[in-house]
Parts: C-alpha cells; sequence; structure tokens
C-alpha cells in the first residue's frame, strides 16, 4: 500500500481547488478539466462572457467593473484558488487579473497561445507545432483531454453492447470535415469511403462518429459505401457513443484536419492511420510529422489493409500537471507556513 506521504508528494495538489476561465467552448473546457484532473484538483468553471467594448478589446484589455472581480458576493470573490487556468481570447483579461490581485497564492497557466505577453500567467502551453516558445512557456506534442490511462480503463470495463458485437479488429473512424487549412473534394470522399469499405470488406468492426464539421454529403457516402457491413455510425441523436469508441478501439481512421481527435486517439497506444484530404498547412505538416516520427500514426492504405504496431500512449494532461506541480512547489516554498 502507498503511504501518504508518497501520495501526497505524487499529486502535492490533491483536493485543492482550482478555478477554469471558460469561454463556454467544450473543446477549451475539456482541456482544462483534463489537466485539472491529473493535478487531483477540485474544478470550479468560471464561464465568462464578457459584452461590448470589453469583449472586442480581448485578450488585450480590462475585465468590466461591472464584474465586481475580486469583491465580496461576486462571481470572482476570495478565497483564491490554488491554481487558476483559463484558454480562449475572452478569458485572458479575468486570469491577469487574477494573478495580479491574488499574487503568490494562486498558481495561473494558460493553455493555447494566448496572444499576448507570456507574462499574463505564470506558466503558458502550447502545442508544440505552435511557434510561441519563452522562459515560463511548455510544450506537448499533443493537446490535454480527459482521456488518461484510468479513466479509458473504466471506460473499457463496461463496453456497451452494440460496440461489443462488432467483429474485431474494431475500428474507430473519427471524421472531422472541411476547415481553413484542408478542403474534402469529391475525388477526397472516393478516397475515403472506398478505403472504409476495403477496412469493412477484410473484416474490420467499423466505429464511425462524424463531427459538427463534417458535410452530410460525406456522412452519407460512408453509409452507403459500407451499406450492409458490421457497424456502429453515430447520426447524432442520443448520447454521443465516442468516450466508448475511443477506449474500446484496436485501431484508428483519423482525418488529418482534427488534432485534437488523432491526440486523443494517440493516448490509448493504439494504430491510427491518418487520412489526409486537400489542402494542409506547415503547422498540420509539424503536427503529423511529429506524431509520425513518435511512431503514432501512419497514412491510411489506400486499399483498405489492416496494420498494426504499438507505441507508447500520451498522455499530455499529465506533463502538463508535472510541470505545474514542479514550479508550483517552488513558489509554494516561498509562502509563510508552507508545508511541501
Amino acid at each position: 500500500m502507498t503511504d501518504p506521504v508518497t501520495l501526497q508528494n505524487a499529486r502535492p495538489l490533491e483536493g485543492r481547488t482550482a478555478w477554469i476561465f471558460s469561454d463556454g467552448k467544450a473543446g477549451h473546457e475539456l482541456q482544462c478539466l483534463g489537466v485539472a484532473q491529473a493535478l487531483g484538483l477540485k474544478a470550479e468553471i468560471k464561464r465568462v462572457a464578457p459584452r461590448g467594448l470589453y469583449r472586442a478589446l480581448a485578450p488585450w484589455g480590462p475585465v468590466a467593473p461591472r464584474e465586481r472581480f475580486g469583491k465580496l458576493f461576486s462571481d470572482f470573490a476570495p478565497p483564491w484558488p490554488a491554481i487558476a487556468l483559463a484558454t480562449g481570447r475572452t478569458t485572458i483579461p479575468y486570469i491577469r487579473l487574477l494573478k495580479r490581485k491574488a499574487g503568490l497564492a494562486t498558481y495561473t497557466v494558460i493553455l493555447l497561445d494566448p496572444r499576448v505577453s507570456a507574462r499574463s500567467a505564470d506558466l503558458v502551453w502550447v502545442p508544440e507545432h505552435d511557434s510561441r516558445r519563452g522562459p515560463n512557456v511548455m510544450t506537448t506534442l499533443t493537446s490535454p483531454h480527459r482521456y488518461s490511462p484510468q479513466h479509458l480503463a473504466e471506460l473499457r470495463a463496461g463496453i456497451p453492447a452494440d460496440i461489443s458485437a462488432l467483429p474485431k479488429p474494431r475500428v474507430a473512424v473519427l471524421i472531422g470535415g472541411p476547415n481553413s487549412t484542408y478542403r474534402y473534394t469529391h475525388e477526397d470522399i472516393d478516397r475515403l469511403t472506398r478505403s472504409l469499405a476495403d477496412l469493412s470488406r477484410n473484416g474490420a468492426g467499423l466505429m464511425i462518429t462524424p463531427s459538427r464539421r463534417t458535410p452530410m454529403e460525406l456522412i452519407a457516402a460512408i453509409e452507403a459505401a459500407t451499406e450492409g457491413s458490421p457497424k456502429l455510425l453515430w447520426d447524432g441523436t442520443g448520447s454521443n457513443p465516442y468516450p466508448a469508441m475511443l477506449a474500446n478501439a484496436d485501431a484508428f481512421v483519423v482525418t488529418a484536419d482534427s488534432v485534437n481527435m488523432a491526440g486523443e486517439a494517440a493516448a490509448t497506444g493504439k494504430p491510427i492511420h491518418i487520412f489526409t484530404p486537400s489542402g494542409g498547412s506547415e503547422k498540420f505538416a509539424r503536427f503529423h510529422g511529429a506524431l509520425q516520427a513518435h511512431g503514432a500514426t501512419r497514412p491510411l492504405n489506400a486499399n483498405g489493409t489492416f496494420a498494426s504496431w504499438t507505441y507508447e500512449p500520451l498522455d499530455s494532461a499529465r506533463a502538463i500537471a508535472d510541470e505545474i506541480q514542479r514550479r508550483w512547489k517552488i513558489r509554494a516554498a516561498m509562502l509563510p507556513g508552507f508545508v511541501g
């Protein structure tokens, strides 16, 4: 049995409070929650929605006086949290003001490039494929999320019946869609659907989940190409089976336009086959090059043949949490009465 002192040293922030400044975007919140979870913190989400000029001036401007930041009975009143996290343009004025008011009492962290001085927080995290660097800037290959090894194990322990019924290998197909960098031509859709149809004919059980960006034309084409094959295709109704698909996949097909889905798949240590639609950029090329160099990904074969390999799973939330803990202990040692 692990003794209490060892546990405290492993997660010295366990049970303390964290504020998460959120702009309401689910992806942003989940990144912060993943780090808070890795630290063992009690997270309080502080959703912010500045209006008018204060919204337009973010991230450079101030917090509106009407927020009564730091005043009794406001949403941002002391006691100050041990840790504060923020991501998203409109959250930056809030964490910058908290850093000024709380001083050494709160260790502040910004996830993703804030587009302002890195001194706006004690620590800034950016993915490796971003160019920002500095003494208080850290990087990881993938983005943080909530799919820790423990969470994935819990999800595998309760495998849904419709996934359990699929033949193996079970291949999770994580579909993104057009964005400012990639586009999906008719030829791209044809390439992807033919590969998925071949995978299915070769015996794979497909678990297919689209995103908000996925064109209906692509969903219809996938459904037609895999008609009659054993598969699970989420139609957007009911609860999203994405977490169960992630945990129970033997391999993945992920579209290159989604950095987050590729990073979440890489937390499993299972093979990831990348489908690349038309387009691309140097930034995406750096990310996919690094993921392939790590051994996590290979290009999707056009003929739908299945390959299997292994690599070290990537747990960026844990890496970020470890760096926060290291720096927090240095900071906390300056405070009166600190016992670390």
